[in-house]
């Protein structure tokens, strides 16, 4: 059963190991893709520091990004694989973390309070699904230790959700 608790972010290590272990309660025995998507975003959106944005976009069609449930102001609904962060993130199946979202070549942006950005594909089966997304108002907000959080989460999401089945 999930049980909020709060997150002490003095080691972003123990962090992400609490907020692993929220998400796993929060998504157990539920496997709605939008239900779970949702709840992810939430729970990274107020567990984190300084993000102004927390939310999945969907790859539809192999072409294009959609956007899902998310916490933050409104969004972008669709971004071309290859264009933007999360466009690359699809085309370079990878990871991107950019610490100056104002240096990254065809930044999209969608919230112009957004200085960093970090998007880390969903993948199932060797198949992109979509990717989730975090922005911050603080340059250089994210880092390695982050990415691999996040790398985690997107793996408890995949894990829980129709989508990879």
């Amino acid at each position: 059963m999930f049980a909020a608790r709060i997150v002490d972010n003095s080691s972003k290590a123990e962090t992400y190991r609490e907020i692993a272990r929220q998400l796993e309660a929060l998504l157990e025995g539920e496997h709605d893709p939008i239900a779970n998507a949702a709840n992810t975003a939430a729970l990274l959106y107020h567990a984190l520091a300084d993000l102004n944005w927390a939310g999945f976009y969907f790859l539809r069609d192999d072409r294009e990004l959609v956007v899902g449930p998310f916490q933050g102001r409104p969004a972008c609904v669709r971004i071309p694989v290859g264009h933007g962060v999360c466009g690359s993130a699809v085309l370079h199946r990878r990871s991107v973390l950019v610490a100056d979202v104002q240096e990254f070549p065809g930044h999209i942006a969608c919230d112009t309070a957004s200085r960093s950005e970090l998007v880390v594909p969903l993948i199932s089966n060797d198949r992109i699904l979509g990717v989730l997304d975090l922005d911050s108002p603080l340059a250089s907000r994210f880092d390695a230790e982050d990415q691999a959080g996040i790398e985690r989460m997107a793996a408890i999401y995949v894990a829980s959700s129709e989508l990879s089945r």
